[in-house]
């Protein structure tokens, strides 16, 4: 389902098959869906209004949402391409380097996205939601799929 508000805010998004998912929601944003949380809004901020991962510290560094992620079970990893038996994740930043966005893999490839307040889409690509608005993937991580976790306990 194309959507103009979507692609002017994202403007690389258009041409591309992506897919809204749900409907705008303000409960849980990008960080959240990447954890696979649609329950909170996850960000380090210091007055402590949000979710954010025990022991992690509240800045608004990579390598603050890399060891949030951490908790998670997630390693940095060089490679965004779909690897079988690995579940990743992309950080993005501008050219500061301040966490904007997360991104999370499906099986099949693709990405997913929480926008802000907005819609959750999936999108064939990392740089369909790159410009402005984020900047672009920096760091990506990964973690065994859960289905791994729950067979290796059995």
């Amino acid at each position: 389902m194309v959507n103009g508000s979507l692609e002017r805010i994202f403007p690389r998004l258009r041409g591309t098959s992506y897919e809204v998912t749900s409907p705008a929601e303000p409960d849980y944003n990008c960080i959240a869906w990447a954890a696979d949380d649609n329950s909170r809004w996850w960000w380090p901020d210091a007055a402590g209004l949000y979710y954010w991962p025990e022991g992690v510290p509240r800045r608004e560094t990579m390598a603050a949402f890399v060891e949030a992620f951490r908790t998670l079970g997630f390693e940095v990893c060089e490679d965004p391409s779909l690897e079988p038996g690995w579940e990743k994740i992309a950080l993005y930043a501008k050219e500061d380097g301040v966490p904007t966005h997360a991104a999370r893999q499906l099986p099949d490839g693709r990405w997913t996205s929480k926008l802000g307040q907005l819609e959750d889409i999936v999108h064939p690509n990392l740089r369909d939601v790159s410009g402005e608005a984020y900047g672009k993937a920096r760091v990506i991580l990964r973690r065994p799929t859960p289905d791994l976790h729950s067979e290796a306990s059995s």
